[in-house]
């Protein structure tokens, strides 16, 4: 005989309703005032960095980073709290941006600096993808999700034969250039390669004969080719990929979204949603 699950205390439900859910006034209202609270503290660490105002502001700068770091710790908290499978939420993507969102606060009392690694947190305004109720967004980063893991191998293979070419194209011109005109060693001149391939051209070093001239020529023109192939594999791989409907509905025990609409079960751990 199976066993019946027991019915989820009736507080938990309701904290889960509103921190995980989009589709009730208060789980809405719930997410658009931490989206706020998230591009404040932002625009708080941003201005912090500005010499001139930390001068004048930077213990209000400070306090306020304090608030926010505390408010999103709380926030952390209760999304562990109210949820079935707390490590499961802690390690999926938001967890760990969740979490990275406050670390840098607490860290900076032992590493001076490292608050500024709070630009982090604007990653969560991801979440306003569900908040919105922009079912196609969700629709469409799916789908582009499901591709670039398709062409993920293809994409590897590419550029396996691009460490290739940037490997021999730097030693050759370590050979005909040397020392004497910049490439004073193989690493930096597959630096160069490198620069010179994907068409950034820093300027820092460049070939001054004829031969080494032509040599790096050959390697901008195929800069331009090599460009294209991620793209094009890429796109071609979208245009496989079949499209599907998803909800925005959180599962209250592991906080799996993109669950098919009228869907009972996660499709992640079975929980009933």
């Amino acid at each position: 005989m199976t066993k019946k699950k027991k019915p989820r205390n009736g507080v938990r439900a309701r904290l889960h309703e509103i921190i995980f859910e989009a589709d009730t006034f208060g789980g809405r209202l719930f997410d658009i005032v931490l989206i706020w609270s998230i591009l404040l503290s932002v625009l708080a660490v941003m201005l912090d960095s500005v010499a001139a105002i930390r001068i004048q502001h930077g213990n209000l700068l400070l306090i306020v980073e304090w608030g926010f770091t505390i408010l999103f710790t709380a926030e952390y908290l209760l999304r562990l709290s109210c949820i079935g499978r707390p490590a499961k939420y802690a390690s999926s993507f938001f967890g760990v941006i969740d979490l990275l969102a406050i670390l840098p606060t607490y860290l900076s009392l032992f590493l001076p600096g490292s608050h500024y690694l709070l630009v982090i947190r604007i990653l969560r305004v991801l979440r306003i993808f569900r908040v919105l109720k922009l079912a196609q967004y969700l629709h469409e980063a799916n789908l582009l999700i499901r591709a670039l893991r398709g062409s993920a191998r293809k994409v590897a293979v590419f550029f396996s034969v691009v460490v290739t070419l940037v490997v021999v194209f730097g030693s050759v011109m370590y050979l005909i250039e040397g020392e004497e005109h910049g490439f004073t060693s193989i690493p930096r001149s597959i630096y160069w390669a490198i620069v010179t391939m994907t068409t950034v051209g820093y300027g820092d070093i460049s070939p001054k004969s004829a031969l080494g001239q032509a040599v790096a020529s050959l390697i901008m023109m195929l800069g331009f080719a090599i460009i294209a192939v991620p793209t094009g594999i890429v796109a071609s791989e979208i245009s496989q990929v079949r499209s599907d409907e998803v909800s925005t509905q959180a599962c209250p025990q592991c906080s799996s979204e993109g669950h098919e609409p009228g869907a009972r079960y996660c499709k992640d751990c079975g929980a009933s949603l």
